[in-house]
């Protein structure tokens, strides 16, 4: 008969609490965390709850309680006759709850390392390890912090939004409801509200659509990324903008996507170089203020784009972010409305002209993708916010939004006068401050990264967010890194007070 081994006994010794906070607590997570990190062993035999309060020097209720959780949840176990011990539990290398300070493995850090050793017939291996391991390169940046300062980019003037107008609609949805928008609404969007899109890209951009061609969305970035996820498989190629929207790039890579950073010149992006592309049959563009470069597409550059689209039947993700912003001459046609064939996808925001929290925008899209796209789209979201919808097509419908759109295009002129009135010239290392014939922002090169950086850093020390342009680039791009630097400012965030307290900081940082 073989010798009975005795059950391994537990040490208190390096358990310390703090007796300014819960004691019960932290005697659970002690010992629960030792159990995980395999300090105890399952089958170690823990003290009666008599002896472990003594030895603490803390009442024995805490360490009932304690107990009590931990066999709740499973970690110990109660013997008969024969007190408490570690349950029966997987290794503790299969238990680790420690998080991987890298990403090596292209894992989550909420997945560690360790559960790779897992089986392999694991619950664990059905994750798409090469998608998890995209995420690590392409993803959003996380918002700056704080109310918008100048010069932030991408922020309209949303100190000029009527709330007291939406206050008044939202309450009046909310006030007596109609029963029948609080069910499960149509994924592709309120049916008034695409409406009424429809009609005013009709009169502001020409374009020739209906409603049935609208889906509506959380903001551009998600109508981008659905174009992504349906028009693009993995291997395929995908031209963008270089320099360009990296949010963009960022959901056609998670889509599998091989990026092709197209360049830009003054009247858009190059052509030329995209019927070079054998691989490539997406496009995605910002021709009505380029971001973040600010050229506007010319006709004939957007017809030549069209035409390599019917001839590769390739498709156009057009991004007219900031179009209802031109302050000469009168806009050119989108894409969308010099389409004949139904090439181009239109992504409409709502975010530019009321504001960015808001997550209201829209695609407009070939008849033949909506049903399709509504239908992706319901796989992750059912539909937006009904009350946002209703309450903004209430806004269009009464005419609020028309004469918003006219406040923000007066206001945005006036800040970015003062900005051109108010830059400092003649600035060591940096061009001339182009004209702004369109958009929210204005770029300005310099003459190298390391004169970009500098200027970037003496901004931020008086409290003035600039973007670098350098930032905006391809990794893989072939452009040398002195010609990638710029600076680029946002114009329309805050009043003209502000812009030109902000500029006076900025000559003084920058000692002109």
């Amino acid at each position: 008969m073989p010798p009975i081994t005795p059950p391994l006994s537990f040490n208190p010794a390096g358990i310390e609490l703090d007796r300014r906070q819960g004691l019960t607590r932290q005697l659970y997570e002690a010992l629960r965390q030792r159990v995980l990190d395999g300090r105890l062993v399952s089958g170690t035999r823990l003290p009666a709850s008599r002896d472990l309060a003594a030895a603490l020097s803390i009442s024995r209720n805490s360490v009932v309680r304690a107990y009590d959780q931990l066999y709740a949840e499973g970690f110990i176990e109660s013997r008969v006759g024969d007190g408490t011990y570690v349950a029966q539990l997987p290794t503790a290398k299969k238990l680790s709850t420690k998080v991987s300070t890298g990403f090596s493995t292209g894992l989550s850090p909420a997945l560690s390392t360790n559960w790779l050793d897992l089986p392999v017939n694991s619950a664990v291996e059905v994750i798409h390890r090469p998608a998890l391991s995209r995420v690590q390169t392409h993803h959003l940046a996380a918002p700056p912090p704080g109310p918008p300062r100048a010069f932030r980019v991408g922020v309209p003037a949303f100190d000029l939004f009527p709330f007291e107008v939406w206050a008044k609609l939202n309450g009046a949805f909310w006030r007596k409801p109609d029963l029948a928008k609080l069910c499960y609404g149509d994924p592709a969007g309120d049916d008034r509200l695409r409406g009424l899109i429809a009609a005013y890209l009709r009169s502001s951009r020409g374009m020739q659509c209906s409603a049935e061609q609208i889906v509506i969305t959380s903001g551009a970035q998600q109508a981008i990324s659905l174009c992504a996820q349906l028009l693009v498989e993995p291997g395929d190629g995908v031209a963008v903008e270089n320099p360009g929207y990296r949010a963009a790039g960022h959901a056609f890579a998670l889509a599998g996507g091989q990026l092709h950073g197209v360049p830009v010149d003054g009247e858009g992006i190059d052509c030329q170089v995209l019927n070079r592309l054998q691989d490539c049959r997406v496009a995605y563009v910002t021709p009505s203020h380029q971001y973040p470069l600010g050229v506007v597409m010319s006709l004939a550059r957007r017809l030549e784009l069209l035409a390599w689209a019917e001839r590769t039947n390739g498709w156009i993700i057009e991004d007219d972010y900031d179009g209802e912003y031109r302050y000469s001459g009168a806009p050119l046609s989108p894409l969308a409305a010099l389409d004949r064939n139904g090439r181009v996808l239109y992504v409409g925001t709502f975010g530019k002209v009321a504001f960015p929290a808001l997550r209201l925008g829209y695609l407009v899209l070939p008849p033949a993708l909506v049903d399709a796209f509504a239908r992706r789209r319901a796989v992750d979201m059912r539909h937006s916010e009904v009350s946002t919808q209703a309450v903004m097509a209430e806004f269009m419908a009464a005419g609020h939004f028309q004469r918003h759109i006219r406040r923000m295009r007066r206001a945005a002129l006036s800040r970015r006068n003062v900005l051109l009135a108010g830059w400092p010239s003649r600035l060591p290392g940096v061009g001339e401050l182009p004209s702004v014939a369109a958009g929210l922002h204005v770029t300005v090169r310099v003459d190298s990264l390391a004169r970009e950086q500098q200027l970037l850093a003496q901004a931020h020390a008086v409290d003035v967010e600039i973007n670098g342009l350098s930032a905006y680039w391809l990794a893989q791009s072939v452009t040398p890194v002195d010609e990638r630097a710029g600076l680029v400012l946002g114009f329309a965030a805050v009043p003209e007070a502000d812009i030109a307290a902000a500029l006076a900081r900025l000559r003084q940082a920058w000692r002109c």
